[in-house]
């Protein structure tokens, strides 16, 4: 075993890919800006579990994200010159597979590298006998110390399957620093550095409230995580790249797709309510005082199952009488169908305007979407008939698309199983297998009572403004649930957010929510408020619930909203 970074105390990680189909060139740009001692990239996201089983059907050699292998191809030599080691989850739902193509390149290439895999996660073959139904992927999120194995022994490139997003951050610093499964601490410190950082450009500007503060976002820097010993970190990104590294940066990515004060992986906790960030000169945040707890006992797996068959039509309406033009749509097409789809769900976006100055801007739009098991339900014998009302309904009646046929789509939902049931296997680049035992220690997740709150502000002038005037705030998915995390930047303003953005005022603000249930927890460290929003999107992001399927814009839509303000904090 040997450290992985020249300073004892300090390793510098870098990550080159928030998602699947993130930017091509990031890897390059990441070896060739400045130092670095191990490089990440985040492949897989609940979506993409969907889109890797549905390529494993078509063949079963693949199932693991294509284009890591041309950015292995085209870095592996820079790598390997400069003494970086990559830890990436673009194996997917093929680890091994993926191992054995990048061998092939390395030997075409010419440029001996120690190659190692992790897996274990893979439960679908047992997803009936474990309680998990029939789905088409059952992934277990594994944690980092697989990881930690393949580097110990040497691994030049460790590519695994869905692990925590985090873990390919924890894995590398706890190998350096020698970490035990107890240094909860530590950590959790390190889980906090990877989920800031696993989401590439969103911690450096990237889907920023304030975006307009940032003197160049032409082409953020992807972000790097300077780790300490003591699990505390420097979230930075190269000199010359674009974008900016600022606490409000790091919070939004901070904020994003998390639920209670409490970040549960399946090596630490993380206690969200410690944490503490500060500037620490120029692109330079300090995020420290993160406290940890022991894992849960259970493992979250990530299920992904075929839904059905999925089509919609959207009419244009234009002028006039557009609430009228669109019941007479929708009562012709439902009278239309000589077969009607398992589910029928229509949306009328107002998107119009009055005495319009342009045709766009005087028309709305009626969206139908259909569903069902059966895609002949779905599929012509829908859209067409949507299209044969064009000469035979309201006046002006178009369409944004021709008719085609259904697709499938998919469910997520999330399970739970021991850790103990769920195999974790670090393969090196010999064939050795080391079995990775779970955790010993475990804590059961629990709420965290709310905090004592600070005094409310007097009561004064206010003016009806938008939330987002002085609010910033970020929302994500997770499964069917959504999550806006808000805050401010003063505390005065923080006096008047955490008494005043309530659950019944979100909803009152979000009228989709109104019907759903809200719970909010508070984060006095980050002056935050994190509010999750249970079944806003159906099914899960597959499952295409709205419009907006992933909740993105949602934190934008509640900064957008009218609310009382108080003047002094306007000044």
């Amino acid at each position: 075993m040997s450290p992985l970074a020249t300073d004892p105390d300090l390793i510098r990680i870098g990550n080159c890919s928030g998602f699947y189909g993130d930017r091509i060139s990031a890897m390059r740009d990441m070896l060739e800006g400045g130092e670095l001692d191990v490089l990440t990239g985040d492949y897989l996201a609940e979506l993409t579990m969907l889109i890797l089983g549905r390529d494993r059907m078509k063949d079963a050699g693949l199932g693991y994200a294509k284009t890591f292998v041309r950015q292995f191809e085209d870095c592996l030599g820079l790598a390997l010159d400069r003494g970086v080691q990559i830890v990436v989850n673009a194996g997917g739902l093929n680890p091994a597979g993926l191992a054995v193509r990048l061998r092939e390149v390395s030997d075409k290439l010419g440029l001996p590298a120690t190659i190692a895999h992790v897996e274990g996660d893979d439960l679908t073959g047992r997803a009936a006998e474990l309680g998990l139904g029939s789905p088409l992927t059952a992934n277990a999120y594994l944690g980092a110390w697989g990881i930690v194995e393949c580097l110990d022994a040497g691994a030049d490139i460790v590519v695994t399957g869905r692990v925590t997003d985090a873990s390919v951050v924890v894995g590398p610093a706890a190998a350096h620093f020698g970490w035990g499964r107890s240094d909860y601490d530590q950590l959790a410190g390190a889980v906090v550095a990877g989920h800031i950082i696993e989401c590439g450009t969103q911690a450096t500007g990237g889907n920023y409230s304030f975006f307009q503060e940032i003197a160049d976002l032409t082409r953020p820097g992807f972000p790097i995580a300077e780790i300490r010993r003591d699990g505390s970190s420097i979230i930075t990104k190269h000199d010359n790249t674009g974008g900016a590294v600022t606490v409000d940066t790091v919070e939004a990515q901070l904020m994003y797709e998390i639920q209670s004060a409490r970040y549960a992986g399946p090596d630490a906790t993380a206690r969200i309510d410690s944490i503490q960030l500060s500037q620490d000169g120029p692109d330079r945040v300090l995020v420290s005082g993160v406290r940890g707890e022991a894992p849960p006992p259970q493992l979250k797996v990530s299920l992904n199952t075929l839904g059905g068959f999925r089509n919609e039509m959207e009419f244009i309406l234009t002028g006039l009488d557009i609430e009228a033009k669109a019941e007479l749509a929708q009562k012709q097409l439902e009278s239309w169908l000589t077969v009607r789809p398992a589910e029928l769900d229509w949306t009328l976006a107002r998107l119009d305007r009055p005495d319009a100055d342009t045709e766009e801007r005087a028309s709305a739009l009626l969206r139908c979407v259909v569903r069902d098991p059966d895609p002949n339900k779905v599929g012509r014998s829908f859209s067409s008939v949507a299209v044969e009302l064009a000469l035979a309904s309201y006046p002006g009646c178009s369409f944004t698309a021709l008719p085609g046929n259904g697709s499938p789509y998919g469910i997520f939902t999330p399970g739970y199983v021991d850790a103990a049931e769920v195999p974790h296997v670090a393969v090196q680049a010999d064939g050795t297998r080391v079995d990775i035992a779970s955790a010993t220690e475990t804590l059961a997740l629990a709420d965290v009572p709310e905090p004592e709150l600070p005094q409310p502000l007097p009561i004064g002038a206010t003016k009806n403004v938008p939330l987002g005037t002085i609010a910033l705030a970020r929302s994500g998915d997770k499964g069917g649930n959504a999550n806006i995390g808000v805050w401010v930047r003063t505390d005065e303003q923080w006096r008047w957010l955490v008494h005043t953005l309530t659950t019944d005022e979100v909803q009152r603000l979000l009228p989709e929510t109104a019907s759903l249930r809200v719970s909010r927890h508070v984060l006095p460290n980050l002056r935050a408020v994190n509010f999750v929003v249970e079944g806003l999107l159906g099914k899960g992001v597959a499952y295409q619930a709205r419009f907006d399927p992933q909740a993105k814009g949602l934190a934008e839509w509640l900064r957008s909203r009218n609310i009382d303000i108080p003047e002094e904090l306007l000044a």
